[in-house]
């Protein structure tokens, strides 16, 4: 795949014609988006520039409510990431949260490797939390499927984070109906996968957590 270099003009110049092109397409398409934001879906993913969220799953500006940060991590202290949940569930009454994450993804690579990255090594001790709390199983995975197997353990464990957050728990406790769930994308095949962590309600979310934490390691005990 060759890189094609862009200048700051060409961004610019590339926003108009889309612009263009979708107002010519559906007509009063951006006044209409002016007036409302309804999303039903809170997208938590990965910062990574490979994984377009809006684009994966096509759908057009306001149906989609986005969170990205590196290696898609979900945590008790991120007043960013919880800030961005509590509107999204209180206020735009998403209906599902989804947690994805992608195959050969950096930041996980760098946490399975103890790699020195630089500041973001703080922010991936989630991860590396994440890789000493199956360390055991990991070490038995084969060497060149293991970010992979990480990967998925992390979404898992993030998607159960998301579970476990105020903002997700005081929903549940009011009846609100909001559903997390976790996925991965592979960068190879440009497809999405649900790894079965699907929970709609508190009693779900244990159950759910360890049948999801079953397959991906039943999967990739198959495939070594």
């Amino acid at each position: 795949m060759t890189t094609t270099h862009h200048t700051l003009r060409d961004l610019l110049d590339n926003n108009k014609r889309w612009a263009a092109e979708t107002e010519a397409r559906e007509p009063g398409f951006f006044s209409r988006l002016l007036k409302q934001q309804t999303p039903q879906y809170l997208w938590i993913g990965c910062a990574d520039s490979r994984v377009p969220a809006n684009e994966l799953v096509d759908l057009l500006p306001g149906e989609l409510f986005v969170h990205r940060n590196v290696a898609n991590v979900v945590v008790h202290s991120d007043l960013n990431a919880l800030s961005v949940m509590q509107f999204a569930v209180d206020h735009l009454k998403v209906r599902h949260i989804i947690v994805v994450g992608h195959s050969n993804c950096g930041g996980v690579r760098a946490a399975l490797y103890d790699s020195r990255v630089g500041l973001v090594e703080n922010w991936i001790r989630h991860v590396q939390d994440v890789r000493r709390m199956h360390q055991d199983w990991l070490d038995g995975v084969p060497e060149l499927q293991r970010v992979d197997a990480l990967c998925e353990l992390n979404v898992v464990e993030q998607a159960r984070n998301a579970c476990h957050t105020t903002v997700v728990q005081d929903a549940w406790s009011r009846g609100q109906a909001v559903v997390v769930h976790g996925w991965v994308y592979g960068l190879h095949n440009g497809l999405l996968e649900d790894l079965a962590l699907t929970a709609g309600s508190a009693d779900d979310v244990e159950p759910a957590y360890r049948r999801a934490l079953a397959n991906v390691k039943q999967r990739y005990s198959s495939a070594g």
